[in-house]
């Protein structure tokens, strides 16, 4: 039988790599969505009393990660 646990094979990065362009305009979107972040997570907070939901960076990063790449694919 074949032992495969100590051979796993590397994990090959999906996509082209990401230029500085992508940086720049990542960044100010991930900037300009960290106040509707914020208000949304307090909002939810408000709403469920509780504090076990994404905060407003992850959400703010989520939004940034979905939107940039929809720029570049125009």
């Amino acid at each position: 039988m074949t032992d495969i646990s100590s051979h796993v094979p590397p994990r090959a990065r999906c996509g082209r790599p990401r230029s500085a362009e992508f940086h720049v305009y990542f960044t100010l979107i991930f900037v300009c969505a960290l106040p509707f972040g914020t208000m949304r997570w307090a909002r939810d907070v408000a709403r469920y009393h509780s504090l076990n939901l994404r905060g407003p960076l992850a959400r703010a990063w989520a939004e940034a990660d979905r939107m940039t790449p929809f720029i570049f694919s125009a």
